[in-house]
């Protein structure tokens, strides 16, 4: 198994680790940063998650520019990428940080998404590649869950929702980018309106 494939299960391996120290009653207690007060299991759940996004960055550089690019990789990476940030965002949901409607839009995207790459991969054996849409998407909600996660640490103390804006700018590019993806690739449901 090569680096980037090892990163990738890494990731993959955090993600039950990010929900145990989510969903546990563990009684770590809290620290004030900022003005702000945030639990110490939020802090580290951080951690772990924001650690798994630079696994994300990190798995795909090396894949590309070392020429590693497996088919363990290609279907590994963008489902531990999904599996992440849905389990972030349920959680998020979960502790009232984030409004269940926009979770749900940006689950059914995600999904409409990776079906549409599928589709095409099957198809035309290409793997779609992200667009800027796509990349702003995914840099915002990273941003976003971090923040959410973090009680909106830096921002909350001079009362800006750093956090939410960061949502919602999110949101505005999960649509954005999931109807570009769908229309950039409309040819690939031509047989159906024949």
């Amino acid at each position: 198994m090569n680096l980037p494939n090892k990163l990738t299960v890494f990731r993959i391996i955090l993600i039950p680790v990010f929900i145990l120290i989510m969903v546990l009653p563990l009684s770590w207690g809290q620290v004030v940063w900022a003005g702000t007060t945030i639990p110490v299991t939020q802090v580290v759940a951080t951690v772990i998650f924001a650690v798994a996004s630079l696994t994300d960055l990190a798995d795909g550089k090396i894949a590309r520019g070392q020429h590693l690019v497996t088919n363990f990789g290609k279907f590994a990476d963008p489902l531990a990428d999904k599996m992440l940030v849905m389990t972030a965002f349920i959680i998020l949901v979960r502790l009232n940080a984030a409004p269940d409607w926009v979770v749900a839009i940006i689950m059914c995207r995600e999904l409409a998404v990776t079906g549409l790459r599928l589709l095409i991969a099957e198809n035309n054996g290409k793997v779609m590649a992200a667009a800027m849409p796509g990349k702003i998407k995914t840099t915002t909600q990273m941003i976003a869950i971090i923040f959410l996660l973090l009680n909106n640490v830096l921002f909350a103390a001079i009362h800006i929702p750093f956090a939410a804006i960061m949502l919602y700018i999110c949101l505005f590019f999960v649509i954005y980018s999931g109807i570009d993806y769908f229309v950039q690739n409309r040819d690939v449901f031509a047989d159906g309106f024949k």
